[in-house]
Parts: C-alpha cells; sequence; structure tokens
C-alpha cells in the first residue's frame, strides 16, 4: 500500500522527512525564537474526515507544546499498528480496544499500549432500497465489515435491532457463524471494512464503519439505524511501551483532547461522534 506523507505547521527538511523513528527518540526542528527546541511526532491516521480531524489536534499541539505532528494517511487498517510496532511512526489514532487486541495477537505486536481515548464514532445501517427495517424483505442481503472486530460490531447491532441472534452477543469477535437465529433468512455478505459504504448499490443494507460512510457522503443521520452513542467502542491513540510516556507522545494527546479538536470532529461527522475522554 503506497503511503501519502503529510507534514503539519512548517516546513521540514528532507533529510529530516527521511529519518526513521527509531525507537522512542525525538527528531529535532529548528529551534524557534524563544530558544526551545521543537519535536516532532509521526502519527499514523485514516484518511477522510478522520485526517481532518487531527489536523487540528496538530495545530493544538504546536500552538501550545512546540510538537510538529507528521501525519501518515492510511486507506485501510491494515498498517498502522504494524509501522508504530516497528518504529516507522510514533503513534498512531484510528481504532478501538478490540480491534488493536486481535491485530496485535494475529502479528505478534506485544508492544503497543494505549497512551489515550478519542471518539466513538458510531456504526450504522444504510441503505439505498428502504426506509426502514420493516421494509426489509426476506432473504435481502446485508453487507458487514469483514476486519474480526467490526464484523463482530456489525452483528452485535444487527442482534440489538432484532434482525438475529448471536450465541453470545458480548463476544466481541463474534462472526456469522455464531449467528443462531435468522427468522428473514438474511444474506450477511462480508466485505472489505474500507468498500462496505459503496457496495449500497447491489445490497439490500449495509453496517458501515462512520468514517467511511463519511467519505461517501452518508452522516448517521441517513442510517436506518445507528449504533447506541454508549457504544463501549471508544477509539484510542496508541503508541509503544518505550515512548508512552515521552514528552511528545503525551503532548499529542492532550492535543488531541482538547475542545478545539472535538468540536471539528463534530463538525466533520455531524455530531455523530462522543467524547471519549
Amino acid at each position: 500500500m503506497q503511503l501519502r506523507k503529510f507534514f503539519g505547521l512548517c516546513a521540514l527538511s528532507a533529510s529530516i522527512a527521511l529519518a526513521g523513528c527509531g525507537g522512542n527518540k525525538q527528531e529535532q526542528a529548528a529551534a524557534p525564537a524563544d530558544g526551545a527546541a521543537a519535536q516532532t511526532i509521526k502519527v499514523g491516521v485514516m484518511s477522510g474526515p478522520e485526517h481532518a480531524v487531527a489536523e487540528v489536534a496538530a495545530k493544538i499541539a504546536k500552538e501550545k507544546y512546540n510538537l510538529d505532528v507528521q501525519y501518515t494517511e492510511f486507506n485501510d487498517y491494515a498498517m498502522p499498528n504494524t509501522a508504530v510496532s516497528t518504529g516507522e511512526l510514533d503513534a498512531n489514532a484510528f481504532q478501538h480496544k478490540p480491534y488493536l487486541d486481535k491485530d496485535s495477537a494475529e502479528k505478534n505486536l506485544d508492544n503497543l499500549v494505549i497512551v489515550g481515548n478519542t471518539f466513538v464514532y458510531p456504526l450504522a445501517g444504510y441503505s439505498k432500497k428502504i426506509k426502514s427495517l420493516d421494509e426489509l424483505q426476506d432473504g435481502a442481503t446485508v453487507a458487514v465489515p469483514n476486519d474480526p472486530s467490526n464484523l463482530a460490531r456489525a452483528l452485535i447491532l444487527l442482534e440489538k435491532q432484532g434482525l438475529i441472534k448471536l450465541k453470545d452477543n458480548t463476544n466481541l469477535f463474534s462472526t456469522s457463524l455464531d449467528i443462531v437465529e435468522n427468522p428473514k433468512n438474511l444474506q450477511i455478505k462480508e466485505v472489505d471494512t474500507s468498500v462496505a459504504a459503496r457496495a449500497l448499490d447491489d445490497v439490500e443494507l449495509a453496517v458501515v464503519n462512520n468514517n467511511y460512510a463519511g467519505q461517501v457522503g452518508l452522516t448517521a443521520d441517513d442510517g436506518v439505524f445507528v449504533e447506541d452513542k454508549d457504544s463501549p467502542y471508544v477509539n484510542i491513540i496508541v503508541a509503544r511501551s518505550d515512548n508512552a510516556e515521552s514528552e511528545a507522545v503525551q503532548n499529542f494527546v492532550k492535543a488531541f483532547q482538547s475542545d478545539e479538536v472535538e468540536a471539528e470532529a463534530k463538525k466533520q461527522f455531524k455530531d455523530g461522534v462522543v467524547k471519549g475522554w
């Protein structure tokens, strides 16, 4: 996957831009007028609205903590944790804990730690063919995200709507095999998380992550149903065990957990977010 680098708020020299993160070492930019050296932190975020929200955190980080934030944008969930674990990035902000636990276990990323909360981004069920669940016909096709944690999350949401019943609705890694009742004989179609919203032309209903829904112009208000605001799936900021307590990481967390970032998130996601700190 090709990564697109975005640099926040100040121009960096080519040598700095190409330097690796390397453990918990902090890169030094040119000293500002007050003599205090600026630090640089490299952070992975998802492209689209989440990146727009993160840019406000970069602005706060520079203004309050003299911290330059470099963002690497990702278009799917496969690489951000590996990039932090190997030191290519210092931190990322894109996932919730169930996803982190699963991804870390599968890839042996045992050096990743949570350093702060961001927002809950509710899932919703969208459709171009029905306005309410009463219109959902027997045998209809329902698209759900195929990554393990979001698949379970979507299935739990479908159960809350009375569409299916799971063997254990507290299992955050349930799969389609755990459906024990399906009164409408729905065809559950697992699709790549990043393209679930674009499956709406081909299915009767799709459960879509908020950030991907936003990329095709959908908001929670467009949903046939929406995940409760008290969802336990709060997104998190993740770093490594060797840099979690560093000044740069801690200041980035404080910058992200600011009123300005919350306001931008509500703007980008049409109030479809809940502050998680």
